[in-house]
This record gives C-alpha cells, structure tokens and sequence, in this order.
C-alpha cells in the first residue's frame, strides 16, 4: 500500500496540484494585503472614513460596543463588514485570475494561428529525391 501511495502522490498531476495550492495560498495572503492594506483604506478615504472592518449588527442587547472587537467580548454580533471585505477580497483574485487565464488563451490562440514553417527533409529524403529527378531525365 505504501508503495502504491508513493507511485499517486508522484505522478505528474499531483505535484502540480500541490504547487497550485501552495502558489494559491501566497497569491491569496497577497491579495488579503492588498485589499486590507491599500484598497479598503483608499475606500474608507473616499467615502469619509467608512471602515467596513467595524460594521457589525448586535444579536443581543447586552451588546453596547461601538467597535467590532469589544462588541464580540460582549455577545454574540454579526460582523457583515468582515464580510463585504472578504466579498471584495474575492472578486479581486476572481478577476485577477480571469486575466491571467484570457492572457494565457490569447497566447495560445497565436502559437496556433502561426502558421508552422514546413519541415526540411532528411538527408535521405533529400538524396532519394535527387535521385528520381536525375532517373526522370
């Protein structure tokens, strides 16, 4: 059985697989960075100081708290700005992605709209072929 485990975990797809998922994880701590550090400020800047990261809607009324992490020491809240972040962090990577998979499509698309030059025969093609023209005269 280890053998045979062996032989799965080594086979081509797998260790691609696991590259992606490790690429994919980098890409995504990139990408959380990205909206967390440089995009929510910039849209908390442009509409006055919105902060979706603090927005949250109580479930109990002991929950008096005006910030996010106190109001959760307090009770039980719903942390939808957490949300809307998250939302925006993955349309971020959907649409990277989808740019990176059109850019890819549209390499291909050349490599096989180029027309491909034709093959120079062989040595021996090339004799054989001199040969019948000169039996031909």
């Amino acid at each position: 059985m280890l053998t045979e485990f062996r032989e799965f975990a080594m086979k081509g797809n797998v260790v691609d697989l696991a590259v992606g998922v490790i690429i994919g994880a980098a890409f995504g701590a990139i990408v959380t960075s990205l909206v967390g550090d440089v995009i929510m400020p910039i849209i908390g800047a442009a509409t006055g100081g919105l902060d979706f990261s603090n927005y949250f809607a109580p479930l109990s009324k002991a929950v008096t708290a005006t910030n996010l992490a106190d109001a959760k020491k307090q009770g039980a809240v719903l942390a939808y700005g957490s949300f809307l972040t998250l939302t925006i962090n993955f349309i971020i990577v959907a649409f990277v992605l989808f740019l990176v998979i059109r850019a890819m499509n549209t390499l291909k698309r050349k490599e096989e709209a180029a027309p491909a030059a034709p093959a120079k025969p062989s040595a021996e093609v090339e004799l054989l072929t001199e040969i019948r023209d000169l039996l031909k005269k």
